[in-house]
């Protein structure tokens, strides 16, 4: 048993790093919390364990555990934990004017829909969308927002990482890093179905899907950063426009041609277009503006 003289040096030391280091230490947390609770879904999904719906739930918890744990180590350790009160409390900003609800709710799904009428040449078809499932929209939005990853995702990318990042590097250069890391994130997503992955899947994965998808996530970063910075770090509507964004994944299946369900392009291009409208339209600088008094916020 160790010494309780050595337990607290230990202690004192980690902490020491965490703060020297914060965006570092956030992100090699999130990645490591995030591909260990992994580990049992990718093993069910190609049968390495009996592949059962129980498993799924670490899929979920993978964004729990990974960037809003490690968001709320890094806030406790460097603010305190009333910081992390204010924190959360400032999440559940719902004022923020019928213009931002509508680019969440009409305009995503609208630039996403035009991605997918250019890619396939002319408008598509869908074949088993029914009244039903509209009925049912805003209901699976909910569940999208809170389980599908928008909302224990940012907490840590935008609530954590964003404002560091935008401080330290500026505003594109914050959110290109910070969409290549991202999609890194997301590299044992790969390894399954979620990302068309899992037995059966091949090399196309690397040279084709994986591209694309680093595409897809720095177009999103450029639309999240611009909404985060527009509404003055207001969380809940860059959660609503990620959870906005992957509800299209539940109206991809349902279209008729085979080959806009087999790839991420649509959806980047147009998010891409979206992104570089955005682009000229801020010069680039995305809506940032440089808080007062500056912050040393470290690595």
């Amino acid at each position: 048993m160790k010494p309780l003289t050595e337990s607290k040096s230990t202690s004192t030391n980690l902490k020491e790093i965490l703060k020297s280091y914060p965006l570092t230490s956030f992100f090699v947390m999130a990645y490591l919390f995030s591909w260990t609770v992994l580990i049992p879904f990718i093993l069910s999904q190609w049968n390495i364990i009996p592949k059962t719906k129980i498993f799924d739930v670490f899929f979920t918890l993978n964004a729990f555990v990974g960037p809003m744990v490690a968001a709320y180590i890094m806030i406790w350790t460097l603010e305190g934990k009333e910081a992390w009160k204010v924190f959360r409390k400032g999440i559940w900003k719902f004022k923020v004017g019928l213009k931002w609800y509508f680019f969440a709710l009409i305009v995503i799904p609208t630039v996403i829909y035009l991605g997918f009428v250019i890619f396939n040449g002319g408008i598509p078809t869908f074949n088993g969308l029914t009244t039903q499932f509209y009925a049912t929209y805003p209901i699976y939005l909910v569940i999208v927002f809170f389980g599908g990853g928008p909302f224990p995702e940012e907490i840590g990318w935008r609530g954590f990482a964003l404002p560091r990042m935008q401080s330290k590097f500026g505003a594109l250069k914050a959110t290109l890093l910070l969409g290549i890391l991202w999609a890194i994130w997301h590299l044992p997503h790969f390894l399954t179905a979620a990302q068309r992955g899992g037995p059966g899947s091949n090399i196309s994965l690397l040279y084709y899907n994986l591209p694309i998808f680093i595409v897809l996530c720095l177009a999103t970063s450029i639309i999240l950063t611009w909404v985060f910075n527009s509404k003055q770090g207001n969380l809940f509507i860059v959660m609503l426009v990620h959870a906005s964004l992957n509800m299209f994944g539940l109206i991809q299946p349902y279209l008729t041609n085979p080959a806009l369900k087999e790839t991420d392009l649509p959806v980047s291009l147009g998010l891409g277009l979206c992104a570089l409208i955005i682009l000229i339209f801020t010069n680039g600088n995305l809506g940032y503006k440089q808080s007062s008094p500056e912050v040393e916020l470290g690595n």
